[in-house]
């Protein structure tokens, strides 16, 4: 349990220090914003509860709403990735189901699962996250160009890192 708590801790803090210092520093013409932070909560145990991934959501949005000077964006768009989490997990569920305490990662369910798995929960948070950010349909081709670019971007790092922690 105490190794539990210090490991995801230190994922937290790993993942807001990277897009903090590193990839909100990241853009291309406005198109490109790649959010890494949100691997923290794809990464949690299966088994979490509902309310604890829901404050951790929020914290974690919260946290880079802090450094991002972004009002509630990311915060509102990192609770509802959380929201979601579960009914997606049931969606992209094994024939087998998951084992008990497991974590959705890549090194226990191989590249495909969690591909899928990642791509809707980063879809979500970056569809929600850049229609708030401009908060009206006038720009929808626009903003969902953004939406894909920005999901194609973030899902490479969150790939390469997980890759990474497959290596280890």
């Amino acid at each position: 349990m105490i190794n539990s708590i210090l490991r995801f801790g230190l994922i937290f803090i790993l993942l807001v220090l990277l897009q903090v210092l590193l990839f909100n520093n990241i853009q291309f013409s406005g198109y490109v914003n790649p959010y890494v932070y949100i691997l923290f909560i794809l990464l949690l145990p299966i088994d979490v509860p509902s309310w604890l991934l829901l404050i951790l959501s929020f914290v974690t949005g919260l946290i880079i709403d802090f450094f991002s000077g972004s009002p509630g964006m990311h915060t509102s768009a990192t609770v509802l990735a959380g929201f979601v989490r579960p009914y997606i997990l049931r969606i992209v569920s094994p024939r087998d189901g998951y084992e008990s305490g497991s974590d959705p990662s890549m090194l226990n369910y191989g590249f495909r699962w969690f591909f899928f798995y990642a791509l809707l929960v980063v879809l979500v948070h970056h569809t929600a996250l850049f229609y708030l950010e401009v908060f009206r349909f006038a720009e929808f081709f626009r903003t969902m160009l953004r939406v894909l670019l920005s999901s194609i971007f973030s899902m490479t790092f969150i790939l390469l890192i997980e890759f990474y922690r497959r290596g280890k």
